[in-house]
């Protein structure tokens, strides 16, 4: 046996036959290309980034040119608009004919129609409160009128204008000529609104509800007191400066602890 380590064989030296029972190694088909997929997936996101970037500075120049030349917000935001002060009361369209009823009221009681509107087929007229009477007894008796029944008395309350804070309406019907028409009337807070229950009796409750909910003061009504909220309830709930919470010193959760208080007012009263 000899002490010499084999040398290694030169470039020259044929290569050793494989072992037998084994077959020689064989490189997988596609492994070229496998190989090669990551450097092109590199090549195309490094392109796709240089696209985005380019389509990124493109859309940016034109958002930046419009911020720019957009007008800077205001330093301070716009005043609140102003209550309105009433209705628009539109004026009858162009050529349309006042109806008959109201040309003779115009004629029979002078200074009784200080405006007429007409709107979605509704004829109205503002009445001074003095020609209040005189005008329903016209509308009530007139032959081209006939307006016997008297259907609604409601209010609408308008705080800021200055001649009448209420306008206080009458809706009549005629059931002889079925038609129909608005009598209005301006009038201040504590101003007295004559009754109109000796003319149409169904305004009797009518007048008596825009009373409890508005407080409009209606003289010569036959029984004036409150028909929706209690007698001795504060304030006037359909007034717009009516606080939304309700009168606080009666403000409680339980109708129950609202009667003890009044009945231990009566109690006291009574004592």
């Amino acid at each position: 046996m000899s002490d010499e380590a084999p040398k290694p064989p030169s470039d020259n030296t044929p290569a050793a036959p494989p072992a037998a029972g084994r077959p020689a190694a064989a490189k997988a088909p596609g492994a070229e290309a496998v190989a090669a997929k990551p450097a092109a997936a590199k090549a195309a996101s490094a392109a796709d980034a240089a696209l985005g970037a380019e389509a990124a500075a493109g859309s940016s120049t034109p958002a930046a040119a419009k911020a720019a030349a957009a007008p800077k917000a205001a330093a301070h935001p716009p005043p609140a608009a102003a209550a309105p002060t009433g209705p628009t009361e539109p004026a009858p369209p162009a050529g349309m004919a006042l109806p008959a009823f109201i040309t003779t009221l115009q004629g029979v009681v002078p200074g009784s129609v200080s405006h007429v509107s007409y709107h979605l087929g509704d004829w109205t007229i503002v009445v001074p409160v003095a020609q209040l009477l005189e005008t329903a007894r016209h509308l009530r008796d007139a032959a081209d009128a006939v307006f016997d029944f008297c259907s609604d008395v409601t209010a609408t309350d308008w705080p800021p204008r200055a001649e009448g804070r209420f306008d206080v309406i009458y809706c009549l019907y005629s059931t002889r000529h079925r038609h129909r028409v608005r009598l209005k009337v301006k009038v201040g807070e504590l101003q007295p609104v004559p009754s109109v229950t000796g003319i149409w009796p169904s305004a009797n409750w009518l007048e008596r509800e825009v009373y409890d909910m508005f407080g409009v003061n209606f003289t010569g009504h036959p029984d004036r007191r409150r028909i929706l909220m209690p007698d001795d309830w504060q304030g006037f709930p359909q007034r717009k400066d009516y606080p939304l919470e309700g009168p606080g010193e009666l403000l409680m959760e339980n109708p129950l602890d609202w009667l003890k208080l009044r009945q231990a007012r009566e109690q006291a009263d009574i004592e």
